[in-house]
């Protein structure tokens, strides 16, 4: 099998990873801010676990020189004083045991705690983020920093970090104990640990490598599959199977040579440094039982003074306490690294610019006394336009849904355009429909009606008022939406219209479906209205979706409608009995229509054809048939646009 791009470069010495960015430390424990207090009680337990690891090697030494040694040349020993000391040792492995047991449950509401924060923040920030992010993010991708980053996160916090703390401090712990037993030996394991440490920094430098870039090769194969779930339908009509296949393997292959990678050199540390604690241990042995043979003189922090039994059990023990964390740490390490890179992806989410709003003109609920405009509380289905001015004073203009574009270009990207010069008229109570074949740039006119995304050049004029002056939220209130495809949530069929207008009674929702001719299967569902739709409404049919998409735009009632092939997924028999529930929808509104099939916008006040970018006829059906242009053609030929 050929290896990866990233298996490539990896082989020539430059692994292409992203490291986690400078801060991430410090912002993270920032949101563990407010568990200050417990986090200051799990140190303390940390340090009294260690303390007690420490003591209980020590009172080997005593245990065995100052109880068990005596008692051996004893005719009739008395046990009373090694019981008393056994005891005691008893209740410091008590007190080690139930500190580890409160760090570790508290660290884990701990690490909760945070990451609900996190995901939070995350997903609030999410919510303003502009379109452009979704359409140049696969959604997958997306997903994955709420599922493998922050569990990687929860994993570091609850576990990882605290484990880490615990071993530095056992180190530290078994190396005084050490000097207070033996500085000799405990300079012997000293020149021991550096080389092990040596060896650790090699496996760990490699290993943290490819942790930090798996979590990106997961980001990237949950984006695949999450783009081919969705896409299945085209791939088996297509048989793009293999394809698909070919695809998946590559982002598969690449995440498990990473995965493969990381966690070989993240496996072996463990054993190399168990290993190397049992030669440590050996000659230990070898050396603490020649210096006692041969009575060598020991220093210690007490003094000097003979090296005996109880000395060299305790030395070995506290070795294994001395080496063993160290490759805890090092084990640890690797999925903290993981866990930053994890956190690195989560807080460049959050770092994403949001949906930048400078409008100051609101939608207020109005009425109209004596030809004037007043604002109101209570709803009365008549809007204005709230324009407060620098001098204090505000101004109110009727909402009327008169939308005019002039000389507007855009581009998606920059020296990229894709609209030249678009100038239109959409008067109030006007159906205006737009033809054209697929990337002439319908549905980026309708974007740009409710700033998805802002024009680059020109103006748009909503009721005489500049777009850009206007909040996006009440812009966006204004309008009516039905796309072609149709999103609908996990709820029952009465929420998913409700979604138009979170205030609607079950009354207006039902008036809203019978206007969109979407009463009649509703009622046949099994709960009726009350039917929970899962899935994105896989069990029913695609016009079935749309004509409760349909529904949730009737029911919010807005002044301006856009149908972006409202009706391209129902049959033409189901689509002229829809058509009266549309008409009537789109009665004494301002509608814009996209439409592939040209049957739909003969009754259009104005009908727009649009080529490259640019509009290139324009009027009702009978004069563009007169004019026997563009539309001419593709009217009276035996074809649909595609």
């Amino acid at each position: 099998m050929s290896k990866t791009p990233l298996q490539e470069d990896i082989k020539h010495g430059k692994p292409r990873v992203h490291r986690f960015q400078p801060g991430t430390i410090k912002r993270l424990f920032s949101y563990m801010a407010e568990y200050k207090i417990r986090l200051i009680l799990v140190l303390v337990c940390i340090l009294l676990s260690a303390a007690a690891g420490a003591a209980s090697a020590l009172f080997l030494q005593i245990l065995i020189d100052d109880y068990i040694v005596p008692l051996l040349g004893e005719t009739h020993p008395v046990f009373t004083e090694l019981i008393q000391a056994i005891f005691l040792i008893g209740l410091v492995y008590v007190v080690g045991v139930l500190s580890t047991l409160f760090y570790s449950r508290t660290m884990v509401v701990v690490a909760q705690g945070t990451l609900k924060k996190i995901r939070d923040k995350m997903f609030r920030h999410m919510q303003t983020l502009p379109i452009r992010y979704f359409d140049t993010h696969t959604h997958g991708d997306v997903m994955s920093r709420y599922t493998n980053d922050t569990d990687t996160l929860r994993q570091a916090i609850s576990i990882s970090l605290p484990q880490m703390i615990a071993a530095v401090l056992s180190v530290a712990a078994a190396f005084l104990a050490m000097l207070y037993l033996s500085v000799g030996l405990t300079a012997f394991v000293t020149v021991f640990a550096f080389v092990l440490l040596m060896i650790i920094k090699a496996l760990v430098g490699r290993s943290g490598t490819f942790f930090m870039k798996q979590q990106q090769a997961l980001g990237s194969v949950n984006g695949y599959i999450e783009e081919m779930i969705n896409g299945q339908k085209v791939v088996k009509v297509f048989c793009h199977e293999k394809k698909a296949e070919d695809g998946f393997d590559k982002r598969n292959d690449e995440l498990c040579y990473c995965a493969t990678e990381a966690n070989t050199y993240g496996n072996v540390t463990m054993p190399v440094v168990g290993n190397m604690g049992y030669l440590l241990y050996v000659l230990l042995a070898i050396i603490g039982g020649a210096a006692g043979i041969a009575e060598i003189p020991n220093l210690s922090l007490t003094g000097v003074q003979a090296m005996t039994i109880g000395t060299i059990v305790s030395f070995l023990t506290l070795s294994r306490s001395f080496i063993n964390p160290i490759g805890q740490i090092s084990m640890q390490f690797n999925m903290v690294v993981m866990a930053l890179a994890g956190a690195s992806r989560i807080f460049e989410l959050m770092d994403e610019e949001s949906e930048q709003d400078d409008g100051y003109v609101t939608l207020v609920n109005a009425k109209i006394e004596n030809d004037e405009v007043r604002e109101c509380e209570e709803r009365t289905n008549t809007w204005a336009w709230k324009h407060p001015h620098s001098n204090g004073t505000v101004t109110y203009t009727p909402l009327r849904g008169d939308i005019r574009f002039f000389d507007v270009d855009f581009g998606y990207e920059k020296n990229k355009t894709v609209l030249h010069n678009i100038t239109l008229y959409a008067e109030p109570g006007q159906k205006v429909a737009f033809v054209g074949a697929t990337g002439a740039g319908k549905t980026t006119i309708t974007n740009l009606v409710n700033r998805f995304y802002d024009i680059g050049d020109g103006k748009i004029l909503y009721d005489g008022i500049n777009i850009k002056k206007i909040k996006k939220a009440d812009l966006r209130r204004s309008l009516g939406v039905v796309l072609q495809d149709v999103n609908l949530f996990t709820g029952t069929v009465m929420d998913n219209i409700r979604y138009g207008k979170l205030d609607a009674t079950d009354e207006e929702c039902i008036a809203a479906a019978k206007l969109a001719n979407a009463d009649g299967f509703i009622r046949m569902l099994p709960q009726g209205y009350n039917t929970v739709l899962e899935g994105d409404g896989s069990g029913l049919s695609q016009g079935q979706r749309q004509l409760i998409s349909i529904a949730r735009a009737a029911v919010a009632d807005p002044p301006v409608m856009i149908l972006d092939e409202a009706t391209s997924s129902i049959d033409t028999r189901t689509e002229a009995i829809v058509q009266k529930g549309m008409d009537a929808l789109m009665k004494g509104r301002t509608v814009f229509v996209i439409a592939h099939r040209l049957s739909t916008v003969q009754n259009s006040d104005v009908i727009m054809v649009l080529e490259g970018g640019r509009i290139i006829e324009r009027g009702s059906h009978a004069q563009l048939i007169e004019e026997r242009g563009k539309y001419y053609q593709l009217y009276t030929g035996a074809f649909e646009l595609d």
